[in-house]
């Protein structure tokens, strides 16, 4: 045998996947992406996220789940969590005792929060203050056109949708920022902090109310056009939820069309194609849920965040369907944690460990712990989890690859990964690589959607 047999024998091989992938592959997955990118435009936020999935089950035969009735093999249900989250069920064929398939994705992204008392005027403009949300580079969010998404309670308790800056002919807003010729002692700052936090204030409107005896005009006449659209006072921002979101569509990148950018990859890029797994499936071996989380970005807490006992409790709902124990069927389940990782970019190839390395286009990939620095914070899957996942992923063809969120001491994340496996579940990350993560614009390649939507739905049946 000479050295170049016993090296393709031997040695571990990751290549470009589209190099090896039919022509009828490349298709489906550019089919699969043109459906993925309408998802990302019309589920920018968490609830959106969550109308828009439930409105898709619907349409493919989910009903809304009822623990008291008793279901079927491919009887397919789901659960809405206070608008916030959802989880997507699939009856399987076994008893839930011999363990449940969960796929665990988040749908909230990071964005800008208007803060509760968020309406002002400084010298004949209107602005609204925001607070982040998630982990992100401030200066990026600068002149960007933004979109203004959320609910309104008001003192009535009627609650009001509020979606503008999406349409064509909608107004949008935006945080703006120094010129250079003025900037000599803002680009002192360091990067992290460039733009501070309370700088990101957002740009509303500029016309006065035509009255000149009454001070802050521009915001009486801001909140003239809210209250006759809305029927909003200004107390009614007390209780709301809003959040300023870019306004721009997922578009096609590059000039073969490979990759797609947008907003919110992180993490509807698992979220939509674990969907898309639950819509498809018929009659699994395993009971399959699908979980859409929220919270996720800020640490998972609340009541519709993967650390509270959403999860837990529609397992002890399929189990007491069934007379069982519903630990018991937590320590029979098997679940893939849909989250993204990093791709390695060239232009900063410094914070990458490249042998470590996801890769586009080279498939999902599976991450075997997330954390920091001494893999602190992380579930740190079992060697015999990532195998039985690995062994899934040569039957079926699919394309993967392994990898790790940056080197060592670089810096790490976090996923919902530990939260699952605190309930006894053996859990993997598996998702997307994606590029430029957490800017307003994220990057991934369509081939690597659509090798993660096989993913789940292979480990589903």
């Amino acid at each position: 045998m000479t050295a170049k047999e016993l090296k393709e024998q031997l040695f571990l091989s990751q290549k470009n996947g589209r190099l090896e992938a039919s022509e009828e592959t490349l298709a489906a997955a550019d089919a699969f992406c043109e459906d993925y990118k309408w998802f990302l435009d019309n589920a920018k936020t968490e609830r959106e996220a969550v109308k828009t999935s439930i409105a898709l089950a619907k349409k493919a035969g989910f009903s809304e789940f009822c623990p008291d009735k008793k279901y079927s093999c491919g009887d397919k249900m789901y659960i809405n969590n206070r608008g916030k989250a959802a989880a997507f069920i699939v009856m399987g064929k076994r008893p839930v005792i011999e363990g449940v398939r969960v796929t665990a994705a988040h749908i909230d992204s990071p964005r800008l929060d208007l803060k509760p008392n968020p309406l002002y005027e400084a010298e004949e403009l209107a602005l609204f203050k925001t607070h982040y949300y998630g982990g992100i580079k401030k200066y990026q969010w600068t002149t960007v056109p933004l979109a203004l998404h959320g609910v309104v309670v008001k003192g009535d308790g009627s609650v009001v949708e509020v979606n503008i800056g999406e349409d064509e002919g909608d107004p949008c807003f935006v945080v703006t920022d120094l010129l250079p010729h003025l900037a000599a002692e803002q680009s002192k700052r360091t990067l992290n902090e460039g733009i501070k936090g309370e700088e990101l204030n957002v740009l509303i409107g500029s016309h006065p109310f035509r009255d000149d005896s009454e001070s802050e005009l521009v915001k009486l006449n801001i909140l003239k056009i809210l209250n006759e659209k809305y029927g909003m006072v200004e107390k009614d921002f007390l209780s709301a939820e809003l959040e300023c979101v870019p306004a721009y569509k997922a578009r096609d990148i590059g000039f073969d069309r490979s990759l797609i950018g947008a907003y919110g990859h992180d993490d509807r890029v698992c979220a939509y194609p674990a969907l898309r797994a639950a819509m498809d499936i018929k009659e699994p071996e395993h009971t399959v849920i699908v979980v859409l989380a929220d919270k996720e970005e800020t640490g998972s807490e609340g009541n519709t965040g993967l650390n509270s006992a959403f999860l837990k409790y529609i397992f002890m709902d399929l189990a007491n369907m069934q007379g069982v124990d519903g630990y018991k069927v937590m320590r029979a389940s098997k679940c893939l944690s849909a989250d993204v990782n990093a791709a390695y970019d060239p232009t900063y190839p410094d914070v990458m460990e490249k042998r470590n390395a996801s890769f586009v286009n080279r498939g999902a990939v599976i991450t075997k712990y997330t954390g920091a620095r001494g893999k602190s914070s992380t579930n740190d899957a079992s060697a015999e989890f990532v195998g039985f996942v690995r062994n899934l992923l040569d039957k079926e063809g699919i394309a993967w690859q392994i990898g790790e969120l940056g080197k060592v001491d670089a810096g790490g994340g976090g996923t919902v990964a530990m939260y699952i496996a605190n309930l006894g579940l053996d859990v993997v990350d598996l998702g997307v690589p994606v590029l430029s993560m957490h800017a307003p614009f994220e990057t991934v390649a369509k081939f690597d959607v659509y090798m993660t939507y096989l993913t789940v739905l292979a480990f589903s049946k």
